[in-house]
């Protein structure tokens, strides 16, 4: 199995809506850490698992420097993005989501339980 990941910084803002009070209802922003993680059995016909081109056009190139209320059709938590960036190529298993020091997300998907890294 190949092994590869993408990490890039992305600056967008948003707000939580949130079952109960909490300054982060309000439009706020972040430099948000995006990681990507992609894995193939076999290698593309160009010797990769997948170009990092697109993973950053398909990631960074949408989300940067937006708002990812209008940009995405859910409540946009670390968790819920960490779920939509692995939904974007089917060679991705996990995403790891950080929206500021110390406050991470990891998605991976169940087939893939066993590849899961400490936070």
């Amino acid at each position: 199995m190949y092994y590869v990941s993408k990490r890039m910084e992305i600056a967008a803002c948003h707000k939580l809506n949130l079952s109960y009070e909490s300054k982060c209802a309000n439009t706020h922003g972040h430099n948000w850490i995006i990681t990507v993680y992609c894995k193939a059995k076999k290698l593309n016909k160009d010797g990769m698992v997948m170009d990092f081109k697109h993973l950053k056009q398909k990631i960074h190139g949408y989300l940067d420097h937006g708002n990812l209320n209008e940009l995405l059709p859910f409540n946009p938590t670390a968790e819920n993005i960490a779920k939509w960036v692995t939904e974007q190529f089917p060679e991705c298993y996990k995403a790891k989501v950080q929206e500021s020091e110390g406050n991470i997300a990891v998605y991976c998907k169940e087939d893939s339980a066993n590849e899961k890294e400490e936070l």
